[in-house]
């Protein structure tokens, strides 16, 4: 096995990624947000159920999934945009010339290390938010949860691959959160109660990832939620994934380090 064969490339990379401290500490951030503010929410809701409108159990446990991705968008900005900001970037492309070999290595070991994470941090928060919620809660295995759990950790994961991407093309850590957080929490979120802009926003991709979570309202409400169903969430969240990783390849493979 050659020094720049796939699996050393991948090893390579997944040692670098956790001898900094930034990966231990964002991946906490994400599951103390997720978990912390999920179970809350579902004691505030056990203790105030009479004055809950539209109870939902998933909605309990989930909604702080959404607040969780921002230590995850910082983990994939991170895994990226360190090594341009310490210059380290040209040492590893020295010792990977292969450019696409490099960047694929990258991008696997985050997007691994994101699915591992996502899994345990949705599974967590679910079962921590039901036990608050008591005689409220719901099981792992009542309709909708599997489907809705499964959707939640697909957005995770392939949200911190999409930071990968666009951290890529900007090659800056500070530029890419500047870009991502406004797009994700702000643009949808906030301009999207403004009825003229819905048709545009209601595609980027927290507006997709409600949909695969079961978080979002029902099509005949028209103040939250795209209502194009879990099927075109997936495909839309994969069209914006695979544009920015595609668009992080070109840019890597064009432009000097």
């Amino acid at each position: 096995m050659t020094s720049n064969s796939p699996r050393a490339v991948l090893a390579a990379e997944w040692t670098k990624m956790w001898t900094v401290r930034s990966t231990a500490y964002t991946l906490l951030l994400a599951f103390v947000l997720s978990t912390g503010i999920g179970t809350l929410i579902a004691s505030n809701w056990r203790n105030n159920i009479e004055h809950v409108v539209n109870f939902d159990p998933l909605v309990a446990a989930l909604y702080s999934v959404t607040l969780g991705q921002l230590a995850l968008v910082v983990l994939g900005v991170l895994l990226v945009g360190a090594e341009y900001s310490s210059g380290s970037i040209r040492t590893s492309l020295a010792a990977v010339p292969g450019r696409g070999l490099f960047y694929g290595g990258k991008v696997l070991a985050g997007t691994l290390t994101a699915l591992t994470a996502s899994t345990l941090i949705v599974l967590i928060t679910f079962v921590a938010a039901q036990a608050a919620l008591g005689p409220y809660g719901t099981g792992l295995t009542a309709d909708g949860v599997p489907a809705a759990l499964a959707g939640a950790v697909v957005y995770l994961t392939l949200i911190c691959a999409f930071s990968m991407g666009i951290a890529t093309v900007v090659r800056s850590s500070a530029i890419s959160m500047g870009i991502l957080l406004p797009l994700l929490f702000l643009g949808s979120q906030g301009l999207g109660n403004i009825p003229a802009l819905k048709p545009v926003l209601r595609y980027l991709p927290d507006q997709a990832g409600l949909e695969l979570m079961h978080m979002a309202g029902p099509s005949s409400d028209g103040r939250y939620g795209p209502g194009y169903g879990s099927g075109a969430a997936l495909v839309i969240l994969l069209a914006w994934t695979a544009a920015a990783l595609i668009s992080g390849y070109l840019v890597l493979r064009r432009q000097d380090a």
